[in-house]
């Protein structure tokens, strides 16, 4: 991996990276017992980064860390009532589908995920509500805040996952606080969308990656703790 400021997690402040930069795009995790710890990573290439957005390209087959349960069942498969409460560990697996383009303007509350089919027929815009990201060197840490948004061409949308909001309140991972800070965050991500403002207009849909630009690989510290962390 690259970055400005190098290997070592060290200072972001100021750090800008470059176009065709490889860094690292990770959640950390709300768990009991594994709560701060990196649970999501996906090294990404970078396409932009100015003070008013930061915007990288996860590319087909990229290999990531996600979360698993302790015996290697998809979390996803887990019933509701104990999928936040399960052991759990992390595997290294790679992304099979089509690559993601991911916005994100520093103070907001989510980031805009671009998704297209094979063939780059556009699918739609994926509004993850999560933590304002923090910048270190060798990339960006956030915490996903569990509900999330679908946008689609045709400038409807509805919401996604409010049933893994609710029982990630329920399992005591966010409280009535956080929960109305984040339900204020969606409906201000749904007020953009509604008055079409930034990223939908901007025509990202029509971006398309530099073909030079390689599948970052991921480093074997990828959970590595950064020495200073900015917003």
């Amino acid at each position: 991996m690259t970055g400005t400021g190098g290997r070592g997690g060290g200072d972001a402040q100021g750090t800008r990276w470059r176009p065709g930069e490889q860094v690292l795009w990770r959640y950390r995790d709300h768990a009991p017992g594994l709560k701060g710890a990196v649970h999501i990573c996906r090294p990404v290439t970078v396409v932009q980064d100015t003070a008013d957005l930061l915007a990288v390209w996860m590319a087909p087959g990229t290999e990531c860390v996600k979360p698993v349960l302790a015996d290697g069942t998809p979390v996803h498969e887990e019933p509701l009532a104990t999928r936040y409460t399960a052991p759990r560990t992390t595997v290294r697996s790679r992304w099979f589908g089509a690559g993601v383009l991911k916005l994100a303007r520093p103070a907001d509350p989510w980031s805009v995920w671009l998704f297209w089919d094979h063939g780059w027929r556009f699918k739609s815009w994926y509004v993850n509500l999560e933590e304002p990201r923090t910048k270190w060197s060798g990339g960006v840490d956030s915490v996903d805040h569990f509900l999330d948004i679908s946008v689609y061409p045709d400038r409807t949308w509805k919401w996604r996952d409010e049933d893994e909001f609710a029982q990630a309140q329920r399992s005591g991972l966010m409280d009535a606080d956080q929960a109305r800070q984040v339900r204020a965050a969606g409906r201000a991500a749904v007020d953009l969308i509604k008055a079409w403002g930034a990223p939908f207009s901007d025509g990202w849909q029509d971006w398309r990656p530099d073909p030079a630009w390689g599948v970052p690989a991921l480093p074997e510290d990828w959970d590595r703790t950064p020495a200073h962390m900015t917003s």
